[in-house]
């Protein structure tokens, strides 16, 4: 991204008055140039789904080996544990990948001739949104994503049909309220990602519990914010996610804490025990550690595509289209009644 107000702390900055006057003096070839970049739309939605193929045979991999071993302890048990893995595998993989691909997305890279288009679908996708939090806190009781009176006066304008004003209230829902909550449930997602990890000690275990967390929170910040990023900004955060699945499953098989029980020297020596001990708290605090942080920048990383993008429409939706659908084809039937009415007689001989 070009414009360096749109890296400020991934956060959405309130569009102020100046900023008004600056968008309404820019043009559609003025945001094609500062914030238009060329991307192949197909390719990105075939690599997503790679990415997202991937990150499925994986975690089937690990749920497969893990179930495979105890079938080598245990036949029932083993029938058992896969039965258990195919439903996680279908709760916790299946359906949130659906809700992320199903939910609705701003379109921001555009041209000229795709930006009329763009601006009408992004106006509807922020009606969808104002719906969707209306009625979620109206519904659910106690849910404290967002704040009830801006709400309440986002209902207004949405009953009135001002998009502005649904577009202000949202706004000032994501620089408040919801960006408090986004953070909630990075840092709760993080939480038991770490002490899941701690926990597992078993690398298997440990890239799926951190795919199954990582999804989870992706789909759980969409359904916060109301809309998912686009696919570009998607294959992104599920590289990261595959990233760091296989980052969990290569901590598992290293001794970390043997390493640095070595450096407490004589503190443990001649206790067999007591050393045993430190490594193994030393091995699942270490990897609990890094997998919570690598859940965390993976959250942090979907706010701030989700921020940006959320801006970008914003500015979109502020410039002036020079030329839109509806002039041309007024020019069109202009030039053709000028020729219907112009044709010239035959000129005598």
């Amino acid at each position: 991204m070009k414009d360096k107000d749109l890296k400020k702390g991934n956060e959405i900055t309130p569009v102020t008055n100046n900023e008004n006057v600056a968008q309404a003096s820019m043009t559609i070839y003025d945001y094609e140039q500062k914030y238009v970049k060329r991307q192949n739309v197909r390719g990105a939605k075939i690599i997503l789904k790679l990415i997202a193929a991937a990150i499925g045979v994986f975690l089937f991999a690990c749920l497969f080996f893990v179930s495979m071993r105890i079938w080598e302890l245990n036949e029932y048990a083993g029938y058992a544990t896969a039965v258990v893995c195919v439903i996680v595998y279908i709760l916790l993989f299946i359906v949130p990948l659906v809700k992320i691909f199903k939910s609705s997305y701003f379109i921001v890279n555009v041209n000229s001739y795709t930006a009329g288009k763009a601006k009408a679908h992004n106006k509807k996708v922020r009606c969808e949104i104002a719906d969707k939090i209306i009625d979620l806190t109206a519904k659910v009781e106690g849910v404290g994503w967002y704040d009830s009176k801006i709400v309440g006066e986002m209902a207004i304008a949405l009953k009135a049909n001002d998009d502005k004003g649904v577009m202000r209230s949202l706004t000032a829902l994501y620089t408040g309220s919801v960006k408090k909550s986004a953070r909630d449930l990075i840092f709760k997602s993080s939480m038991k990602s770490a002490m899941y990890s701690a926990l597992s000690q078993t690398s298997k275990i440990d890239a799926a519990l951190v795919i199954v967390m990582n999804l989870q929170l992706i789909k759980d910040l969409v359904f916060l914010y109301g809309f998912r990023p686009s696919d570009a900004k998607l294959v992104k955060i599920f590289g990261r996610v595959l990233q760091n699945s296989l980052v969990a499953y290569g901590l598992g098989g290293m001794k970390i804490g043997n390493s640095i029980v070595k450096t407490m020297g004589d503190a443990v020596k001649g206790i067999p025990i007591l050393g045993t001990a430190i490594s193994v708290l030393v091995d699942s605090s270490v990897q609990g550690l890094t997998n919570g942080v690598l859940t965390a920048v993976m959250g942090y990383q979907t706010i701030k595509y989700l921020n940006q993008e959320y801006k970008l429409q914003e500015i979109l939706d502020g410039i002036e289209l020079e030329e839109t659908e509806e002039e041309l084809q007024e020019t069109c039937a202009e030039i053709e009644k000028q020729l219907k009415g112009n044709k010239r007689t035959p000129q005598a001989a």
